[in-house]
């Protein structure tokens, strides 16, 4: 049951973390527009206007 528990808390924690480092990154990125706007996962790889075609165009 113990084992449950851990587990439970630990990735709690771990969803938490990713959350805080997503709004990191975000206002890292809002203070720094020079950068570009920051990547989000699964939509290539954020440096294309054309984002259908990034693994081409890239």
């Amino acid at each position: 049951m113990t084992d449950f528990l851990i587990a439970t808390v630990v990735i709690a924690c771990l969803l938490m973390s990713w959350i805080g480092v997503q709004r990191i990154v975000f206002r890292f990125a809002k203070n720094h527009p020079e950068f570009g706007p920051p990547r989000e996962e699964g939509s290539g790889c954020g440096s294309c206007s054309t984002k259908n075609r990034c693994h081409t165009a890239c």
